[in-house]
């Protein structure tokens, strides 16, 4: 869950009410926290601002919701809660850098998986999405939307749920720092067009290694781009 600063800030506030609030009470591991409205009136907070605190909360596996219930103390020991509690209390909002570590990260082992299990509708899925961003490239527009759409079809088809949900996290926050800061000009977009169809090439032929290779060079431009300015790109 990825959120502005401002916004982060109040969350974290709320946050930490509700970590006081759940240790004053000796509440424990599946006990229901007060409603969303006694929350807001005791902590005078908006019920939209408690409600993201909560989804926060719920994001990281501390609570859980249950609709016309309410919401529970998850089943993992208050000492432990309390610890994740500090440790997202602690968190900043991810640099363009980090984000840019984790997909290549994420996308390496992705790959490779994509390419032992792809079943033919994903490839008719990468496809598609390779048609699509090659069109709006020929055209001459922006085309970052359906780049990142290629490789959320290459998490589809590796097959882990996990990979495919971290990636949906953190695709919002790609593009809109793609865009800010103008990462892909006309030449990279068009390299961008080759570089995919050998990603893809490598998942048909169910190589790994060549689709792993494949990715690395679609990325190096990302990566050099990431790391030559990464004084001038602020957090």
């Amino acid at each position: 869950m990825i959120i502005n600063n401002e916004v982060q800030e109040s969350q974290k506030e709320i946050i930490n009410r509700l970590r006081d609030l759940i240790n004053q009470k000796n509440l424990e591991p599946g006990d229901k926290l007060p409603s969303e409205r006694s929350l807001a009136e005791k902590f005078n907070v908006s019920r939209n601002n408690l409600r993201i605190a909560l989804q926060t909360l719920e994001y990281y596996g501390l609570v859980k919701s249950i609709p016309q219930s309410g919401t529970f103390i998850a089943e993992i020991g208050i000492i432990a809660l309390n610890g994740m509690i500090e440790d997202i209390l602690r968190l900043s909002t991810p640099s363009f850098r980090a984000l840019v570590e984790t997909r290549i990260n994420l996308e390496l082992e992705g790959v490779k998986w994509a390419a032992f299990r792809r079943s033919d509708a994903d490839i008719n899925n990468m496809e598609n999405a390779l048609a699509n961003y090659s069109d709006k490239v020929i055209r001459g527009e922006e085309a970052v939307q359906e780049d990142l759409l290629f490789h959320l079809a290459i998490a589809t088809a590796s097959g882990n749920a996990m990979l495919n949900s971290f990636m949906l996290k953190i695709t919002p926050e790609i593009i809109n720092n793609f865009e800010k800061h103008h990462v892909c000009d006309k030449d990279s977009a068009f390299r961008g067009i080759q570089e995919h169809k050998n990603i893809l090439d490598a998942i048909k032929e169910k190589n790994p290694e060549g689709a792993e290779k494949a990715m690395k060079e679609h990325f190096s431009a990302l990566y050099q781009y990431c790391y030559n300015t990464q004084n001038r790109i602020q957090s």
